[in-house]
């Protein structure tokens, strides 16, 4: 094997300049922990809550636009069994950012928490805020491994390099300046990194449309040329699919890390809210060059190519798709700045996901549950520590599958089903107590395993309507992901009602009550001699502020 030596040199420069954003990033990082008054953990782990409008937008963005994201879109357009139909992912984030702006970005930003997950600790206590944790974790690893995989697999085929060494220097690259820095190397560096995915992509699009060898994509958008139309067909038993998959992309995004990450460092909440509503636009932007390539890789005639006979997806490397139509539909000096923008994107996710999972793990865990007396250094080392395991342990998660799509969607499912139903009970329910989340969790995590999942071999259990046998494997035709994710929402709001109303009314003995939820009084009968009591006070301060204000001419209002 030849190793492509020009594209090498353009890899390495583009790896010094990120780390040389990511060096400028720390100087600024450590002139804020001096200035921080000893809050130094809320420095690296969300900038000093001082990241500005411009950057968050490029940051938000950047998160999401990761190997994963680039080449699960080509490869779900190419893909006979797909197309431009199954591939929304765009729309997906776009939608998902723009609820999140209106929902969820300002009321978790107004209350200053670290992380998604200290919501849950302040209502349910660490052992039951412990267990939701994990699962937001696995997510992250999950996120790191995707992306490495998409940069691994494309750095293999253009510069001709083993695929062990691409992973491993580019998650190196990665774990280093995220331990330089934190939140403002993994933000600054994004700026860069978008700047380079945006051109590089666009850049290539004219070459692609306008290469000799395959065929107009219009005319193969509709008709059967090579394979099926690259835009696909939704048939009638796959609807339900179709939905599950969108609103799992949709409003599982609202429930990574990553995204509140972005909207709790923001300088205000107003910020956060328009962070979310730009990148919705940016993203969508972004999603239309892989779409193309994706387009162009079903239009064309691999025999004509250096690439041969049979096609991609017949060799079973439809993951390759965007690699290898860079690679042999456009020229080498092109190609090659492709590859920049590719490990732009996935450098921009992977960094975020090793800090998002480091922010859970040192201020949930660590800081919360297994050591609450440690030291702000100690944290410190607690957050480098946790940033190299997880690099590693999602490096090493790549040499196991080789499609990118599959690590991101499982990801985006394990936050759909469980994370996000007790995000939004925990936010917006007052009902819900532990009780609730926790048989919620129980059975949403059981029905979701026997529901059972193809992409990793998990058979299927629970049959809904319309499971069929299809060579012999049990293929479910119902939203799994989303009946998965109403059990739970519905389990929590249930079992924490009737649990509340049971305490409440002594038909359970209040020693049985370890989540202690008949202290919430808000919701409580109240005795009348106290509600008596409670008016007369009101009363008296409402006649003592009127004398107040016959005095001095201002309303002095009760401290309630």
């Amino acid at each position: 094997m030849a190793v492509n030596i020009p594209g090498v040199i353009a890899v390495v420069v583009f790896y010094v300049l990120i780390l040389g954003t990511g060096l400028w990033a720390a100087r600024k990082s450590r002139k804020a922990e001096r200035n921080s008054h000893g809050n130094r953990t809320e420095v690296v782990l969300l900038g000093d809550r001082n990241i500005n409008l411009l950057v968050g937008i490029f940051t938000m963005t950047a998160t999401w636009v990761g190997g994963g994201f680039i080449l699960g879109v080509a490869e779900a357009v190419y893909s006979p069994k797909m197309g431009l139909v199954w591939a929304l992912m765009p729309i997906h984030y776009m939608v998902s950012f723009i609820i999140g702006g209106l929902f969820f970005a300002k009321p978790m930003r107004n209350k200053k928490y670290v992380t998604m997950m200290d919501p849950f600790q302040i209502k349910y206590g660490n052992v039951l805020s412990g267990a939701l944790v994990l699962p937001s974790i696995l997510v992250d690893v999950l996120w790191v491994s995707s992306t490495l995989l998409g940069l691994g697999a494309t750095m293999t085929v253009i510069l001709d390099m083993p695929y062990a060494y691409c992973v491993w220097i580019s998650s190196a690259v990665a774990i280093i300046y995220t331990l330089l820095g934190g939140l403002y190397s993994v933000a600054y560096t994004d700026v860069i990194q978008l700047c380079l995915v945006f051109l590089s992509l666009w850049l290539c699009v004219p070459f692609l449309l306008l290469n000799p060898i395959s065929t107009n994509i219009a005319h193969t958008a509709f008709n059967h040329t090579f394979q099926k139309p690259w835009v696909g067909t939704l048939e009638q038993d796959k609807v339900w699919k179709w939905i599950d998959d969108f609103l799992m992309l949709g409003l599982g995004s609202l429930s990574f890390q990553c995204f509140h990450q972005r909207t709790l460092s923001a300088s205000s909440s107003r910020t956060a809210q328009l962070t979310c509503y730009a990148a919705a636009f940016f993203i969508a932007i972004l999603g239309i060059p892989p779409a193309l390539v994706g387009a162009v890789g079903a239009s064309t005639d691999w025999n004509l190519t250096l690439y041969g006979s049979p096609s991609p997806y017949v060799r079973g490397e439809p993951s390759l798709i965007l690699p290898l139509t860079l690679q042999y539909l456009t020229p080498s000096f092109i190609s090659m700045i492709a590859i920049g923008g590719v490990a732009a994107a996935v450098m921009s996710s992977t960094d975020s996901a090793l800090l998002s999972a480091t922010s859970v793990f040192s201020s949930n865990i660590y800081k919360n549950i297994l050591r609450k007396q440690a030291s702000d250094n100690e944290i410190q080392w607690v957050i480098r520590v946790t940033v190299v395991v997880v690099g590693l342990v999602g490096t090493c998660i790549t040499f196991y599958t080789n499609s990118p799509l599959v690590l991101w969607l499982l990801g985006a499912d394990v936050s759909y089903t469980l994370i996000f139903p007790h995000l939004v009970t925990v936010l917006f329910f007052k009902v819900t107590n532990g009780y609730g989340a926790m048989v919620g969790y129980i059975i949403g995590l059981t029905v979701r395993i026997l529901l059972g999942e193809n992409l990793i071999g998990l058979p299927v259990v629970l049959h809904l309507p319309g499971c069929t046998l299809e060579e012999g494997v049990y293929v479910q035709k119902s939203p799994v992901r989303t009946v998965s994710m109403l059990c739970t929402l519905a389990t929590i709001l249930v079992f924490s009602s009737l649990t509340f109303f049971m305490f409440n009314h002594g038909l359970l003995p209040e020693r049985w009550d370890i989540f202690k939820v008949k202290r919430n009084v808000a919701m409580c009968p109240v005795d009348p001699i106290t509600q008596n009591l409670k008016e007369k006070k009101e009363q008296e301060a409402e006649s003592d502020a009127e004398c107040d204000e016959n005095r001095h001419g201002v309303v002095l209002q009760p401290i309630m």
